[in-house]
């Protein structure tokens, strides 16, 4: 059996939800959320405390959780124009090459080391 422990902040304590047993409890930090939810549930059910697993999930505020967003959305992004720049520096690599231009010319005019050219133009 799973069990989802909820934990929000309260002030100084953590607030701890066990779903599936609609029952709470509280923590005092992060690192107690599990072992508080695993004592409930050993006490409200009579079970053995290995016989389950627990998993946590943190309530974050909504100021929080949409900063939080955001940040995901935009590193999202960050990737993806990474990515779009290396496209292009292999574009440039490769039509220098298509010149005639050695290594270490397109290393020397791209303004990187032969062997990144090389790289650059071997993928």
């Amino acid at each position: 059996m799973k069990y989802t422990a909820r934990a929000e902040r309260d002030g100084r304590f953590w607030l701890v939800h066990v779903l599936e047993i609609d029952q709470w409890t509280q923590a005092r930090n992060l690192r107690e959320v599990e072992l508080m939810a695993r004592d409930l549930i050993v006490t409200m059910l009579d079970v053995k405390p290995d016989s389950f697993a627990v998993a946590v999930e943190v309530e974050l505020p909504e100021a929080v959780r949409a900063e939080w967003e955001e940040s995901k959305r935009l590193l999202t992004k960050v990737d993806e124009i990474k990515a779009s720049a290396a496209a292009a520096a292999q574009r440039a690599a490769r039509k220098l090459a298509d010149e005639g231009l050695t290594l270490r010319e397109i290393g020397q005019v791209l303004g990187v080391s032969f062997q990144r050219a090389g790289q650059l133009l071997n993928r």
